[in-house]
């Protein structure tokens, strides 16, 4: 048995996992604990006040995964002013072997902890074990990747996808387009400016402006504050998530045409992901959206959108679908990543 630390670095807060590996590779959780990071200077007392709280020998193998780009080995967080660097971690850590991985990455590796209970199929398709799988997954921003088997396993590798253009196909999509160009002053918007948190309630002021449907007072008002609140750091209200709930409980017809569009437009991005890589292992629906809205997803209309690409329909009906449920599968990855090491 091998004894790891699995980690989840985000900008808010921190989940450290400590965990024993077979050499089959089955993970058994010993000892996990959440932390807002900003409370600490650096990864390293972090990392050591969970040791001490565990009380447990060094790890022999850890892997962070991190909520950005990771280059050469080093990472630098968004909203925190830590700079990482594996050399210097497994120095003052005393950690043998140990790695950084983009948090998107690591729900690459973690897609083969999950178990059935973890996932919900959309569409059964004709799963091909040796070929290439693909990620997806709306939250804050809208990550992208795919995996491809080399040897005895699957390697991640991360895309940017979600900052290429979006691409509308209709007259309201178009409309959509031209609203975020003209009001923001951009020349370009990209998928991930639509598909996201963001995304759901800009497509919201979008069709409101257009006074397509009329607000509903409790959701306009939290709209409203989340507007007013523009640059701040951290916000009072979360628009996105009372426009979701509004949408699943059909309480506010605008919610319910707002997510009706955003489900759509995820569909159809989710189809040209698939149309590039041609993923027979099967496509994953990642990120924090996806689980929230899962009636809607289940309707019929994001896989009307994923599939309607002309002559090519019958093949990506071939493909399987899945939404990942378990919210902690970048963990598990980051887990499964360090066993490797």
């Amino acid at each position: 048995m091998t004894l790891l630390l699995a980690g989840d670095i985000g900008g808010t807060k921190t989940i450290l996992r400590l965990v024993e590996a077979s050499d089959s590779l089955e993970l058994q959780t010993l000892y996990e604990e959440t932390y807002q990071s900003g409370d600490f200077p650096d990864l390293v007392p972090l990392v050591q006040q969970f040791l001490s709280q565990a009380n447990t020998p060094t790890p022999q193998k850890a892997c962070f995964a991190i909520a950005g780009p990771v280059v050469d080995n080093t990472a630098k967080l968004t909203n925190l002013t830590w700079f990482l660097d594996t050399d210097r971690l497994k120095q003052e850590l005393g950690i043998d072997s140990m790695c950084l991985i983009n948090d998107f990455a690591a729900v690459g590796y973690g897609i083969f902890g999950l178990t059935k209970q973890d996932l919900l199929t959309l569409q059964v398709g004709k799963q091909k074990l040796e070929a290439p799988i693909a990620i997806i997954g709306a939250g804050t921003g809208l990550g992208q990747g795919f995996l491809i088997k080399q040897g005895n396993y699957y390697q991640v590798f991360p895309s940017e996808g979600g900052h290429a253009d979006f691409a509308p196909r209709n007259e309201l999509e178009f409309q959509l387009l031209k609203y975020l160009l003209d009001k923001h002053d951009i020349q370009r918007v990209s998928v991930e400016r639509v598909v996201s948190g963001q995304g759901v309630v800009a497509i919201y002021q979008f069709l409101r402006d257009r006074k397509i449907s009329s607000e509903s007072p409790e959701i306009a008002e939290i709209v409203r504050t989340w507007e007013q609140e523009a640059g701040k750091q951290e916000k009072s209200v979360d628009p996105g998530a009372a426009i979701g709930t509004a949408a699943i409980q059909g309480s506010d017809r605008l919610s319910v045409q707002t997510l009706k569009l955003f489900v759509d437009i995820y569909g159809a991005e989710a189809g040209n992901l698939a149309l590039k890589l041609l993923p027979s292992g099967g496509l994953y629906i990642a990120g924090g959206i996806a689980p929230k809205i899962e009636p809607l997803l289940q309707n019929g209309s994001f896989l009307l959108n994923f599939s309607q690409k002309g002559r090519m329909r019958p093949l990506l009906e071939d493909i399987p679908v899945y939404i990942i449920l378990n919210q902690q599968v970048g963990l598990i990855g980051a887990a499964l990543r360090a066993a490797r090491l």
